[in-house]
């Protein structure tokens, strides 16, 4: 945290004698002795006058939320985000309407839980106005203030509460914290997806995430959130899995969640894409998780498992044969053997491509895609074997063949 480029920023603010402290998350990590992915900065300089100091001194800056006091920071490809200390006048879902102040402690007080409260002197001097270390060190998630007027002025602090309890929780739970949650959880629709997909895939990225969301589950979260992720015994067997022959990622974790196979399956993947605001990319990964185009399973032969590998490729051929493992209760033993040949699996391309047809004269168009289709289920058949002087001739023997009637292409 404390690199060179954070120091030149934090001497721009200071140059007067003005405090700057680092605050929030990066402090935190740091106590742990974990990197940051953020650095904050606060300051009581007023945004103009921290823009200019920023600009004198030859650091770039960006005015990102600069109604709400908040710059970045630009040194060496470094980024660091500067706030104003600042207190909550009024406060509506993710906004507030703001006033700067010269306060600490006024600016401590707005901040969701304590140990998110700490900053750090550029000497080294730590502050931590609530208790936050001891908070930290117990392994307890705790609101700053009441922990109900916290998460009505921004119901987002629920799932936050539940991601930073899956990352330091050691089963301190804070009671007060627990109850307000659920008797704010039915304001959780209320949320952006962008916010649900940023919070609950950093969430499952946690060791803690099964128990996490069986705690969520019972408390009735989940039921305002994503009632359709409920199967939460399937979670905790991929979990199991997981330990054994490595991670699947946080979609493969989600998809565990939730219904698998046929229309409920697809139907369940396409609402939580929905809501969760998934990229074109996650949402047809998770569709292909819930709804697989063909089966993969530990049964599966040689050339089955070899099928399966060319039609989906070897990374969403683990994902797959991991969740149809965990639904079932397989053991991990039965399966390490397709394991380790989809981690040597490379996709072989299918050796012929459309102008090969065209230059022995069909016409481009459909005829071209269906001729193709079909040289390459000959070449799929044969275990993706035949080379590509094999798939010409496969080719030039079906161009020579006698049409067939019943084929779209065939004369009148």
């Amino acid at each position: 945290m404390a690199t060179v480029q954070a120091r030149l920023v934090l001497q721009a603010l200071m140059r007067t004698g003005q405090e700057a402290r680092f605050v929030g998350g990066c402090v935190r990590d740091a106590v742990l002795g974990q990197e940051a992915d953020d650095v904050d900065i606060a300051t009581p300089l007023p945004p103009d006058e921290v823009m200019r100091r920023l600009k004198q001194d030859g650091i770039r800056v960006v005015p990102t939320g600069i109604r709400h006091g908040t710059v970045t920071a630009i040194r060496d490809g470094h980024a660091f985000e500067i706030t104003t200390l600042r207190r909550d006048v009024e406060t509506y879902g993710r906004h507030a309407r703001v006033e700067f102040t010269d306060d600490w402690l006024e600016d401590a007080r707005r901040r969701d839980f304590t140990f998110n409260a700490l900053s750090l002197s550029s000497e080294g001097d730590l502050y931590d106005p609530f208790g936050g270390l001891a908070d930290l060190s117990a392994g307890r998630v705790r609101f700053v203030g009441d922990a109900e007027a916290r998460i009505r002025e921004d119901v987002l602090r629920i799932l936050r509460y539940f991601r930073f309890h899956a990352r330091f929780g050691k089963g301190g739970l804070d009671d007060d914290a627990i109850a307000a949650c659920a008797a704010q959880a039915p304001l959780l629709p209320t949320l952006s997806g962008e916010r649900v997909r940023e919070e609950l895939l950093r969430l499952f990225a946690t060791d803690r995430a099964v128990e996490t969301w069986r705690l969520m589950l019972e408390r009735g979260i989940i039921q305002h959130l994503l009632p359709q992720a409920t199967r939460i015994d399937t979670l905790a067997a991929l979990d199991r899995l997981e330990w054994m022959v490595g991670e699947a990622g946080p979609l493969t974790q989600l998809a565990a969640l939730l219904p698998r196979g046929g229309e409920e399956g697809r139907a369940a993947a396409l609402a939580v894409a929905d809501r969760m605001r998934l990229s074109n990319a996650q949402r047809d990964r998770l569709l292909v998780l819930c709804a697989p185009p063909l089966a993969v399973d530990a049964g599966l032969d040689v050339r089955g498992r070899r099928r399966a590998l060319q039609t989906v490729g070897p990374e969403l051929f683990r994902d797959l044969l991991l969740l149809d493992t965990a639904t079932r209760g397989i053991p991990a033993f039965e399966i390490l053997e397709s394991l380790a040949e989809a981690a040597a699996w490379r996709v072989i391309p299918f050796p012929l491509k459309g102008q090969d047809a065209v230059d022995r004269g069909v016409p481009q168009g459909p005829a071209v895609g269906r001729l193709l289709e079909a040289v390459e289920g000959w070449w799929a058949g044969r275990d993706y074997r035949p080379g590509r002087e094999d798939c010409l001739a496969e080719l030039e023997r079906r161009l020579a063949a006698p049409p067939d009637p019943s084929s779209p292409d065939a004369s009148p």
